[in-house]
């Protein structure tokens, strides 16, 4: 969820704070109080580009910041590995823009730099936003594809499908490279022979650079070794004043006191002990001193081992199991060139089987889909009428396309509001208020299976009469049992389904104006809800705002 969103010298606003919280938050205020402000904040985040206008009258820069924490950071992580981020710690994420006046801005996630493409990508992880600033992956059809199969519990089939296509297009790769003219032949099987002959003579294994290395630098520093481990032996056994010689003195010392002081006996039994274990590691250095003699020859097939492995790695691949994975792609290669035209009749009679194959798989995965389609356009249906769209009608369209990873399938969610009224592409609404509801609906039906953990609704009741609001914020409140839901708003009747509310006020000091937000609990929510009924001051409005906040907490519980 986001925890903490922190806006500064956006607009109107100087420097603000909000802690947010699981289920529904709900944000109001009077028109210009500087509501959109936050949108547009969390927008920065989610990597839109900025206009520097933005930048607050008199400053040089303006920023926001947010903490989320994540109970799955699994994706996220994953993303941050992808550009060498450090990945959440204890699910926590950091993300950071400044914009300047003058001069290059920062993009900061987790305190790493990053550019706005990474920002946008990870936001597609994090955040839905639905209104006028729409970031809505709902628009799009591989998103629709992927909800659709969601919603079907048709991900395994379709890794099915995705692992006999990459199998056809290798096949389709191999096929391709052998279409070339007889010089181009010629010359491929030259250049793979060279290759194949030059990883295969020099006979490397997979990890033996590592083990070289070792030695290497072992040998490089033999003569340093023998010196240090020369001088541990002589302070050990060798020299007049050794250990060894001071313990056999500390032994006839200790000899003699036994006899006259029994309880010595233990005394020179220890260190009988330790003088052998001297003289055990005296041994054990010396042996090792004569393994670790430098050897000219050795080192010198050493130093041209490792060139070895510098010269294949730059030509065949960064390690030597890619080397290795090079060897046996070019012998392949060179078996397929070599005798060409068997392998493309070969190969042409093995795609057929396979495409036959995929397709066939294709359409097993397509029944599937038409029946999820007809159980999803029927549900969502179902929320859009509980929503005021009584006679509307949303539907899953299901078309043909060239195979790909998803499938053989393309996918179109559409929408009709009226009877009579043709369906049209869901991207192609213009309505926000129409495009809310229908995304609100798309997401009550479909919050068990979406991945995304915040959804953004701003001005959802946009073109709502106050009737639509008791339904469109108990289904907000619905949603927001399996996500954090943020919902700017201005119906009462919706702001009263938050459990947690914020106001936004505006204010001038000192001939300025600012914009502030804190959350109302209380006296101060019904105060603020009475407000949002005509006014706040009302005695009759504040009872009826009191009425409404206990209505929508009995429905809720």
């Amino acid at each position: 969820m986001l925890a903490r969103l922190r806006v500064k010298n956006l607009a109107l606003v100087e420097n603000i704070t909000i802690d947010f919280k699981p289920g529904l938050n709900i944000i109001t205020g009077e028109t210009g109080a500087g509501k959109s402000i936050l949108i547009g904040a969390l927008n920065l985040l989610l990597g839109e580009r900025a206009d520097k206008s933005i930048i607050r009258t008199g400053e040089d820069a303006c920023g926001a910041e947010a903490l989320f924490e994540l109970a799955d950071s699994s994706a996220v992580d994953a993303l941050l590995d992808e550009f060498e981020i450090d990945p959440c710690e204890d699910g926590q994420l950091v993300v950071r823009r400044i914009v300047k006046a003058s001069g290059s801005g920062q993009n900061l996630i987790n305190d790493s730099a990053v550019t706005l493409a990474v920002m946008r990508r990870l936001g597609s992880l994090l955040v839905d936003m639905h209104g006028p600033h729409q970031h809505q992956s709902l628009l799009s059809r591989d998103a629709q594809l992927d909800l659709l199969d969601s919603f079907g519990h048709l991900w395994g089939a379709r890794q099915g499908f995705a692992d006999q296509y990459r199998e056809l297009q290798k096949l389709q790769k191999r096929r391709d490279d052998l279409e070339m003219d007889e010089e181009t032949v010629a010359e491929q099987i030259e250049r793979l022979s060279f290759s194949v002959k030059e990883i295969e003579d020099a006979d490397v294994k997979e990890g033996e650079d590592e083990e070289v290395r070792s030695e290497h630098e072992q040998a490089g520093n033999a003569h340093r070794i023998l010196e240090l481990a020369g001088g541990v032996a002589r302070v050990l056994t060798e020299d007049e004043n050794s250990v060894f010689n001071q313990l056999a003195s500390l032994h006839a010392a200790l000899d003699e006191l036994a006899r006259l002081y029994p309880v010595a006996e233990t005394w020179r039994d220890e260190i009988e002990v330790i003088t052998s274990q001297i003289q055990s590691l005296s041994s054990d250095v010396s042996s090792h001193m004569d393994t670790a003699s430098v050897n000219p020859a050795r080192l010198s097939w050493l130093d041209q081992r490792l060139a070895t492995f510098q010269r294949l790695k730059r030509r065949y691949g960064a390690t030597l199991e890619e080397v290795l994975q090079t060897l046996d792609e070019s012998r392949e290669k060179l078996d397929d060139l070599q005798t060409r035209g068997e392998r493309i009749k070969e190969l042409d009679a093995e795609i057929v089987v396979k495409r036959r194959q995929l397709i066939k798989t294709g359409e097993v995965l397509r029944s599937k889909r038409e029946a999820a389609a007809v159980e999803l356009a029927g549900a969502i249906t179902a929320e859009l009428q509980a929503l005021g769209f009584e006679r509307g009608e949303f539907s899953v369209e299901i078309s043909e396309k060239e195979p790909s990873l998803s499938g053989i399938d393309e996918v179109d969610f559409g929408f009709a509001p009226n009877v009579g009224e043709k369906m049209r592409p869901l991207r192609n609404i213009a309505s926000s208020g129409e495009i809310s509801r229908v995304m609100l609906a798309s997401k009550a039906v479909l919050a068990r299976h979406d991945k995304i953990p915040i959804l953004v609704f701003d001005e959802i009741d946009a073109n709502l009469g106050g009737e639509m609001g008791h339904p469109v914020g108990a289904k907000l409140a619905e949603v927001a049992r399996e996500h954090q839901v943020i919902c700017i708003t201005h119906l009462p009747q919706v702001a009263v389904y938050g459990q947690n509310h914020y106001s936004v006020a505006k204010y001038v000091r000192e001939e300025r104006t600012f914009s502030a937000i804190e959350q109302v609990a209380g006296d101060d929510r019904v105060v603020e809800v009475a407000r949002m009924l005509g006014d706040g001051d009302s005695k009759v409005a504040q009872r009826h705002a009191r009425e409404m906040l206990e209505d929508s907490d009995d429905e809720d519980n």
